[in-house]
């Protein structure tokens, strides 16, 4: 199978590059040693006529990486527009936040339109296209308006929420309508998949049998794939980066105080404002831990010009000033902020400092970084997770210490006994965690999600053709029709 991955950002595997587990840090492995081509954008917009995209490409391990600059006329609207303003708060269950025009939505079509007639040119006789994330819900209809009919497969980082906040998304219905064109959607969890098999049924009035979903496409797959990391590898990371002179003044600067970290994008789903207050109650509640524990937040800025989040950071900020304002001394400060990012090799050996990680989102698919921490830690004396209940890591990191982020109190009574958890106990929940990622890799998801879109294909060559018309959307450009040459 000659695999292309296709997603909107993409990672060159430098270094010192700032990630915050994501997509760009669980795909980077698989690229670097499957000799899959990824597809995404170059970071760069470009203006003038872009029927004939032209693609960066370089080497990446054995693989390729693809790299295009994105229409400039429409990437505003494609990205802080429709994926930003309505996708993504309603997949994180903020209906109260969707703001979308319909020049948005039109934008967004338009760049999921260009990125299909940009993938022709890696289309081989065994190809096989996988998608990755919301940016990209319309993607298979247009490859398969232009007749592409190899294996294409989805997979969503993000949650899938409930029928009737779906529902809040201009579109919805249209946008539903062309997932289905995928042979297989791939979800991080249980709910995900029975949330969107709902709508399907209920909204679509499609038939839905054992996870398979039958459409004017044919017949497309929902099922369960949780995305995991390479806990081996992570855990020589945090080995090495113990000289690393970031991870060396760290933890000079501690000077025997206990150390909880948080790294997170700076979005309003990672819960950080009730982290913050969290800790603020706990030292209120517990004033003996004053001075001898700190919260390192790591909150890399991301998606600024839209309101929301400069909203938020100016919120955070405010928040970190406050508690700063009245729990420091001269001499110590509660919270150490930080606005930048870090890359893997970096954060490895913070992680791997700190005595507890906490990992508080109020939404998130699976979130990587709870994942990172328990891999870093030191075997010998680790540290403790204090978990969302509401990440989908969750479901395999039940022995975190799971909390609900929207119950303060109890997210800093939950902190304070991770402080003060003994080693015996920190090492039986730790032991079980890694067994838990050892068991579920990134190359395992890897394999699961690539077997079952050649089942997909199997079944398909199986059964009878299936005759399906290329969808046809309204308000669409005729240019986009267009077979072009590239680059």
């Amino acid at each position: 199978m000659n695999l292309v991955v296709v997603s909107n950002r993409v990672s060159r595997g430098k270094p010192n590059e700032p990630m915050t587990g994501g997509l760009a840090a669980a795909l980077l492995p698989i690229v670097e040693k499957s000799g899959a081509i990824w597809v995404g954008s170059s970071g760069r917009v470009r203006d003038g006529n872009l029927k004939e995209p032209f693609a960066e490409i370089e080497a990446l391990g054995a693989g390729a990486l693809a790299m295009l600059d994105l229409p400039a006329a429409h990437y505003g609207g494609y990205y802080e527009g429709f994926a930003n303003s309505a996708l993504w708060p309603a997949l994180h269950s903020r209906a109260d936040l969707i703001r979308a025009s319909q020049e948005d939505y039109l934008s967004y079509r338009e760049v999921n339109a260009f990125m299909a007639r940009a993938l022709l040119r890696f289309r081989k006789a065994d190809s096989a296209f996988w998608i990755q994330d919301y940016h990209f819900l319309a993607l298979g209809a247009e490859l398969r308006d232009l007749r592409v009919t190899e294996p294409i497969g989805f997979f969503l980082h993000t949650p899938w929420p409930a029928r009737s906040v779906i529902s809040g998304v201009p579109h919805h219905r249209e946008l539903v309508e062309a997932m289905l064109a995928y042979d297989l959607i791939g979800f991080q969890t249980e709910e995900d998949c029975e949330n969107f098999l709902a709508y399907a049924q209920s909204d679509l009035g499609l038939v839905v049998h054992d996870g398979v979903i039958i459409s004017r496409y044919g017949r497309t797959r929902a099922a369960v794939f949780p995305i995991g990391i390479d806990p081996q590898l992570f855990a020589q990371l945090a080995t090495k980066a113990s000289t690393h002179p970031d991870v060396s003044r760290l933890r000079r600067s501690l000077n025997g105080e206990k150390l909880a970290i948080g790294v997170d994008r700076l979005d309003y789903s990672k819960g950080l404002i009730n982290r913050i207050k969290a800790f603020d109650r706990m030292w209120t509640l517990h004033p003996s831990l004053a001075r001898t524990v700190s919260l390192l937040q790591i909150a890399t800025p991301s998606r600024g010009a839209i309101e929301a989040y400069g909203n938020l950071q100016s919120e955070v900020a405010r928040l970190v000033s406050d508690v700063n304002g009245v729990h420091g001394e001269v001499d110590w400060t509660p919270i150490r902020y930080l606005n930048k990012g870090y890359g893997q090799a970096v954060l490895a050996g913070l992680y791997r400092t700190a005595q507890v990680g906490v990992v508080t989102p109020l939404q998130d698919g699976m979130n990587l970084v709870a994942k990172e921490y328990v891999a870093a830690q030191n075997p010998v004396d680790p540290g403790v997770l204090v978990l969302s209940k509401f990440a989908g890591a969750a479901n395999e990191l039940d022995t975190a210490l799971l909390v609900n982020p929207h119950d303060i109190d109890g997210m800093a009574r939950t902190i304070a006994i991770a402080l003060s958890m003994p080693l015996t106990e920190r090492r039986m929940r730790w032991e079980a965690m890694m067994a838990k990622l050892r068991g579920h890799t990134i190359q395992q998801w890897f394999a699961d999600f690539t077997d079952a879109l050649r089942e997909c294909q199997l079944d398909k060559d199986a059964l009878a053709p299936v005759i399906v018309e290329p969808a046809r959307w309204p308000l669409r450009s005729a240019s986009n029709s267009n077979t072009a040459r590239y680059h």
